[in-house]
């Protein structure tokens, strides 16, 4: 069955949902809430396939590891191996590159190259495997875009070789159109969490990017809508970022809120059974 709503990036693996995870998933399928569970290292990527597994309809797993959350993190090619078998694992990620507390790292050149290996590693793991990529990315300066200028730069390399194999999206997507339009270019796609409802810095991005480049997240626990803001992020709440894209780009609810769908299904390549 079509969800009503898709939520492409969410953690509820995270301790934040420790009291009532089994609720919120439930909640999840009363509402008509498809949803991507998203790994940031090899045991979330694990509890997202496993998840995926076992909810029995609605709920798909994202495999791979974050830039920064934990920066003794591998990427431990044998070990995903075995969790890209699950059937509803459909991307890889979140994988990137993550510049926002470069003020902190003695080597900053070192630093660097660590997260450009780790994030290469997980391209090529996608290649290998077909699968669409979870960008993650954050800038040193959003002025700057330094970040998702390097972001770009790889993924240029990696598409000369690989072509429409390589795809994905970027998630959480914080930057001016001029660097979407760069990724757009590329055959990836943008996503918006809740701050799109409290925040009017990405309106012209949202205005401008072709409704079929568009995706919707949560980012859960994190940045609930409005208005939740303040409290725990869930899946449920994607339609608050469907109903704030629509009302930005002047468009009707229903024509966002299916193509947002069908956006999901085609780029993470879900084919649905009735």
């Amino acid at each position: 069955m079509t969800p009503r709503f898709f939520d492409i990036h969410a953690h509820v693996w995270d301790a934040a949902f420790n009291e009532d995870r089994n609720a919120v998933l439930e909640r999840l399928q009363e509402k008509g809430v498809a949803t991507i569970m998203v790994g940031t290292d090899f045991k979330s990527s694990q509890d997202s396939a496993m998840m995926a597994s076992f909810v029995d309809e609605g709920v798909f797993a994202c495999i791979g590891v974050h830039p920064i959350d934990d920066k003794e993190a591998r990427f431990l090619e044998p070990f995903f191996d075995e969790l890209v078998k699950g059937k509803r694992v459909v991307a890889m990620g979140e994988c990137g590159l993550d510049y926002s507390r470069l003020s902190d790292v003695p080597d900053v050149d070192a630093e660097k190259a660590r997260q450009r290996k780790l994030f290469e590693a997980q391209i090529n793991f996608a290649l290998a495997h077909d699968l669409p990529l979870m960008i993650h990315c954050r800038d040193s300066d959003k002025a700057l875009a330094d970040a998702h200028r390097d972001i770009l730069a790889i993924l240029r390399e990696k598409k000369k070789e690989a072509g429409a194999s390589l795809r994905g999206n970027v998630h959480f997507f914080s930057q001016t159109f001029d660097i979407a339009r760069e990724y757009l270019a590329l055959d990836f796609t943008i996503s918006f969490t809740g701050v799109i409802t409290f925040s009017r810095e990405y309106d012209e991005v949202i205005r401008l990017t072709p409704l079929e480049r568009i995706m919707t997240e949560t980012d859960s626990p994190y940045v609930a809508p409005m208005p939740y803001r303040g409290s725990r992020n869930e899946p449920i709440y994607v339609e608050e970022v469907v109903k704030k894209i629509a009302e930005i780009r002047g468009e009707d609810f229903e024509t966002v809120r299916a193509a947002t769908v069908q956006n999901a299904l085609r780029v993470f390549n879900i084919t649905l059974h009735s």
